[in-house]
């Protein structure tokens, strides 16, 4: 057995029994395939290296070799390796990732010209219907070059998926590797949510006590997040309004920060949430704020009383502005027996498709146990990781 199985499936199964093509051009980016396939066989992925002769001079392909555990194709043979993985054939491969891409390699497979192994097995692949997925990466001048623009528009209208370049200084750059694996998962899984527009609203809101001093909610941002990268999976377009949390989002998601619940309320008003086929609303949202100190409060005082008023409700608003959508609200209580009773006060009361209900007990940790109550009476239940649960949710509500 080849060491490359010790790692496999080690982060995550969304991958699992997934055939991906890894096809390599001549950039020099190309010295970041290895961690980029060793990334794709930790999801699961079985990978299979192409490379172009110009690929070989940048890194060698016992690299790529020892990374996948299997033997690269840089010349066709016999064999007919590109319709037998690309082909009509019993048991395709499910993708191929051509990373990095050049203008060059770009262009000739926008002309349906095969002079290489990697422009074969695209015009193959192409004709077989496979999903491609292609990561630019050159000098900016070459990438905002007027053809190849209209190369890359040419090949996105016959489906080829593009994940953008980094753009730094004078580079169009790869990507980071998160984002090109998680385009790669969105374009070869179930695409459950495909089609779906998603917003997803979480991280706690901030109020301040002063001009130095903020009151705030416990809450890590990580049930967002993981639902924010499972929904990316289900290949969902995916919006992020994200509170100020410990957690940091995903480059590659559109995300729009807000503090207060009054900076809440001002998005809700001023986007068009009509949109959106689901809303999910996972925020933790101060119920209260206090009635701000003009300044800055003394220190050193042995007492100090603070005076709080309601903050306005959002869930009503998001239903106003999105009468179509099905919107999904979370209930968090001290125990079990308030979560369920509360969490079906939610349901009417904001008039919700679905509430997402636990205890104050998941608050800050990796795993959590939930309970999702439908405005039908039915509700499901299901304890785990936060990353498994974010998928329970999505698969219960979509």
């Amino acid at each position: 057995m080849h060491p490359v199985n010790d790692i496999r499936g080690s982060k995550s199964s969304f991958l699992k029994g997934k055939k991906i093509i890894l096809a390599v051009t001549g950039s020099i980016a190309t010295v970041e395939t290895i961690k980029l396939a060793r990334e794709l066989i930790r999801h699961g992925a079985e990978v299979i290296p192409v490379m172009t002769k110009s690929a070989t001079k940048i890194i060698h392909p016992d690299s790529l070799w020892f990374a996948t555990g299997n033997k690269p194709i840089f010349e066709l043979s016999g064999d007919t390796e590109h319709v037998n993985y690309c082909g009509l054939v019993k048991d395709p491969a499910d993708l191929l990732l051509i990373c990095p891409c050049t203008a060059n390699t770009i262009s000739k497979i926008a002309h349906g010209i095969d002079d290489t192994t990697v422009t074969t097995f695209a015009t193959t692949a192409i004709g077989s219907k496979i999903p491609i997925v292609i990561v630019p990466a050159m000098h900016l001048s070459m990438y905002d070059h007027k053809i190849i623009q209209e190369n890359i528009k040419k090949l996105e209208k016959i489906g080829i998926n593009f994940v953008q370049p980094n753009i730094k200084k004078n580079k169009a750059k790869l990507p980071n590797i998160e984002e090109i694996v998680a385009n790669v998962i969105s374009k070869s899984g179930t695409k459950k949510l495909s089609g779906k527009k998603i917003l997803i609203i979480g991280g706690p809101t901030a109020e301040p006590v002063d001009d130095t001093r903020i009151i705030t909610n416990k809450s890590s941002g990580k049930t967002a997040i993981q639902l924010v990268k499972n929904a990316f999976y289900m290949d969902a377009k995916v919006d992020l309004w994200y509170g100020k949390a410990i957690q940091k989002p995903p480059e590659y998601i559109d995300k729009t920060d807000f503090t207060t619940v009054a900076d809440l309320k001002a998005l809700v008003n001023k986007h068009n949430l009509s949109k959106y086929d689901i809303i999910i609303m996972c925020a933790a949202i101060s119920d209260y704020k206090p009635v701000k100190y003009k300044g800055k409060i003394p220190s050193g005082q042995k007492n100090l009383v603070l005076r709080f008023e309601s903050t306005p409700k959002i869930l009503p608003l998001i239903r106003k502005k999105a009468p179509k959508a099905k919107i999904i609200g979370f209930k968090v209580e001290d125990s079990t027996d308030k979560v369920k009773t509360q969490s079906k006060n939610l349901l009417e009361k904001s008039d919700l498709d679905f509430v997402v209900g636990n205890t104050v007990s998941g608050f800050e940790f990796d795993t959590n146990e939930i309970t999702i109550f439908d405005k039908k009476g039915k509700s499901f239940s299901k304890k785990g990781k936060k990353e498994n649960l974010a998928m329970f949710i999505l698969e219960t509500v979509k």
